[in-house]
């Protein structure tokens, strides 16, 4: 057994989260949020970020949503995780997908320059990262306001444990 040391670096991916944010738009149609990036890589995508060190991926999600919508949101639960490492061109990321409910008026905040509630046919247009696959897969799922794909009963996210 060689016993020196490997003075090889690792290079792990960076964990992020996504938020598919179902609300009602002005009309009381029925949407999900997205942002317009201000920052690398451009374009419309869901709200999100990365995970801080000592962070849940609960408390991510919820805390990014907030940082870019300032709407305080209600996880419902989680969708799916993302893992090609060609989703973010900066770096591999992993994302882990929230289904979450809120109300009120979304503001652009933080990394947003704008921000819209779009329905499903509104979406016509790219998004950034792999966020069309995302939105894709959760509107092939049936997935709308918090009832889980198939009509399955989905634990509920719980935020703190004692």
């Amino acid at each position: 057994m060689d016993t020196k040391k490997s003075s090889r670096a690792y290079r792990n991916p960076v964990p992020t989260v996504d938020v598919i944010i179902e609300i009602k738009d002005a009309r009381g149609k029925d949407g999900i949020i997205l942002i317009r990036r201000k920052n690398p890589p451009h374009g419309w995508a869901l709200p999100g970020g990365f995970v801080d060190y000592g962070e849940s991926l609960e408390k991510a999600a919820v805390r990014e949503a907030e940082e870019e919508t300032s709407l305080r949101v209600e996880l419902r639960y989680q969708l799916h995780t993302y893992s090609d490492p060609d989703r973010d061109p900066r770096q591999h990321t992993i994302s882990t997908v929230f289904v979450a409910g809120a109300a009120g008026r979304p503001k652009a905040r933080d990394d947003a320059r704008d921000i819209g509630i779009f329905s499903r046919e509104e979406i016509d247009f790219p998004l950034a990262f792999d966020h069309d696959r995302i939105l894709d897969d959760y509107y092939a799922a049936g997935v709308r306001n918090g009832t889980a794909p198939d009509n399955r009963r989905k634990r509920r996210i719980q935020h703190d444990r004692p």
